[in-house]
């Protein structure tokens, strides 16, 4: 490569730079021409703003009305007149009133007639009879009875032996427990005759367990006023796991 073509773009990129300025140079000498001519031709127009002076005038304050006259005083109260005394008058001297003179002849005699018909005829008012004697108060009733003395049976007692329930085996291995509630009707010997499950435990082998064992037990019997007499009874059997 020759040393002319190293240079050549060099001297291509200076002239288009001075074409690039001679433009720019017209555009500014003609702008500025523009502007002047404008300038001399239409003086600037000058706007002073126009400053708005308000003034609020109040109106005048009302004139102050005279006061009320106060009013007249009351008329005085006139003075009451005076009453005039009541006259009295002089009493009149009553004149003495003839003496009564006592007749000389005697009066008549009444008939006996009258005295009889007078006797004999009944008073126009009788008097009323007597009131009847108040009946006699009812007598009292009786008292009510005292209640009956109930004594419950009871299984509790040292001398009767009664064995505990056996827990079943299976019962335990697979961990069954509750409580149950047995009906027993126990005679005058304190035998139980009947057995009934009130509530279950919710196991089977519980419940025949519990029954089993109230059937070999002895009660002390219940009592009526002292005698002893066959009734019902609750009997609770209780299974728990230790």
């Amino acid at each position: 490569m020759s040393q002319s073509d190293q240079f050549a773009p060099a001297s291509g990129s200076s002239r288009n730079l001075a074409v690039a300025s001679a433009v720019v140079v017209a555009h500014a000498a003609a702008l500025w021409a523009m502007q002047h001519g404008l300038a001399q031709q239409h003086p600037p127009e000058v706007v002073v703003p126009a400053a708005v002076i308000a003034e609020f005038i109040a109106p005048p304050a009302p004139e102050p009305k005279p006061p009320a006259p106060p009013p007249p005083p009351p008329p005085p109260a006139p003075a009451p007149k005076p009453q005039p005394k009541p006259q009295v008058k002089p009493e009149l001297k009553k004149a003495p009133l003839p003496k009564a003179i006592k007749d000389p002849t005697p009066a008549p005699a009444a008939p006996q007639g009258s005295t009889e018909d007078s006797q004999s005829k009944p008073d126009k008012n009788p008097p009323a009879p007597p009131a009847p004697p108040a009946p006699p108060a009812p007598p009292a009733p009786p008292a009510p009875p005292a209640p009956p003395k109930i004594e419950q049976p009871s299984s509790n007692a040292s001398y009767l032996n009664n064995p505990a329930p056996a827990y079943p085996s299976v019962s335990k291995r697979m961990g069954e427990q509750g409580k149950v509630m047995l009906r027993v009707y126990i005679n005058e010997q304190g035998q139980p005759e009947k057995i009934e499950i009130k509530q279950s435990s919710g196991f089977d082998r519980l419940d025949d367990a519990a029954i089993n064992t109230v059937r070999q037990w002895k009660f002390v019997p219940g009592k009526r006023n002292g005698v002893p007499e066959a009734m019902w009874h609750i009997v609770p059997i209780n299974f728990v796991l230790k």
